[in-house]
């Protein structure tokens, strides 16, 4: 079951975020003593996947509209077929969450991306990695969320590819700031370790959405992402809501997991 990580001011940022954490069954304990668990002897390293809103990351209570339950979802990925991920999910800021999210500005919003992931990459990333045994490197870490978290979240792995090596965009609002994700990743470099996973809804705005996603696949594709690196799944009876992305989020789960990684 999830616990709490911890409770963070975020500089630069309006309020507190809860952090909590699930570490799989099949995991090591926490480390108890300083310096990096991840030299002690015998301890296998995990990967990481870090998740954006987190109220809508475990069970229904937090969420307005019910959890995902990826705690779920992990527990039932084999061991030996996947390299099971520890999970850390950060609480959204409310009223703050366009703000935080949105990489750029638009409308008077947006724009504090950089905020959150400065504090993801100087703070909360090494704590994790202070406690738990993850893999080294972006390659470890993989990072996702739905709508504006899957927006913000393609966003930091081409924006910090030194920390992020994968994502799980579902349902990303890439028509944010007149869609001007689409301009950012065209300007930069192939990370050195990408893999993608983006997903929509057919039934979400008309079928717009599924066709930015789309959008941006073709993109991906066009500069070298094969199917090992990248996965596109358009959902014929797909819409905007938790529901649909707890249906569609174990699949998210064994791609990005399967071994070898």
């Amino acid at each position: 079951m999830p616990e709490i990580f911890g409770q963070y001011t975020v500089p630069g940022l309006d309020g507190e975020r809860l952090v909590r954490v699930h570490v799989p069954s099949s995991a090591p304990a926490p480390s108890r003593s300083p310096g990096p668990v991840s030299r002690r002897r015998g301890v296998a390293p995990r990967p990481l996947l870090v998740l954006f809103d987190g109220q809508n990351v475990f069970d229904d209570e937090p969420s307005f509209s019910g959890g995902w339950y990826v705690h779920t979802a992990v527990e039932r990925l084999r061991p030996t077929g996947y390299n099971v991920p520890i999970i850390v999910a950060i609480d959204h800021g409310g009223e703050q969450r366009i703000d935080e999210l949105g990489p750029f500005r638009a409308g008077g919003r947006g724009g504090k991306a950089d905020v959150l992931l400065e504090w993801l990459g100087a703070t909360l990333l090494p704590e994790v990695r202070g406690r738990y045994s993850i893999v080294e490197g972006p390659v470890g870490v993989c990072i996702g969320g739905s709508s504006m978290g899957g927006l913000a979240s393609l966003y930091a792995h081409f924006r910090r590819p030194d920390l992020f090596g994968g994502v799980i965009a579902m349902s990303p609002s890439f028509w944010f700031g007149q869609r001007a994700l689409f301009s950012f990743v065209a300007k930069q470099e192939n990370p050195a370790f990408s893999r993608i996973y983006l997903d929509g809804g057919l039934q979400e705005g008309s079928g717009n959405m599924a066709s930015l996603v789309a959008r941006m696949a073709e993109h991906l594709t066009g500069r070298g992402y094969g199917p090992e690196k990248l996965k596109l799944v358009l959902d014929p009876k797909g819409g905007h809501g938790e529901r649909h992305w707890r249906r569609r989020f174990p699949a998210a789960l064994r791609f990005m997991y399967r071994k070898p990684m």
